[in-house]
């Protein structure tokens, strides 16, 4: 069942305006603009260490789903040749 409309447990803050907004932006120090950007950055550091642990556990299942149509149509007992080292990384 939902909650009424004027349920006092569910208060919304005002949206801040612009100006608001410019204001508390102008009245950060630079240490702090530098903090957020710290904290910023390393979350997005670990966001992508943990999605490329992720894709590397499956990256034979991708480079499997990635060639199936070649593969496909490649002829009976015969299979992909890559002629230089980096080739390999190339099959998208």
């Amino acid at each position: 069942m939902t909650a009424p409309d004027n349920d006092p447990e569910q208060i919304k803050l005002p949206e801040p305006t612009p100006e608001v907004a410019d204001e508390q932006f102008n009245a950060q120090s630079l240490t702090d603009h530098l903090r957020d950007l710290r904290s910023c950055l390393i979350i997005s550091l670990a966001a992508i260490v943990v999605g490329f642990t992720g894709a590397y556990n499956y990256v034979e299942a991708i480079g499997v789903w990635f060639f199936k149509p070649l593969t496909d149509v490649l002829p009976q007992g015969s299979s992909l040749i890559f002629t230089s080292y980096q080739e390999g990384f190339f099959f998208i």
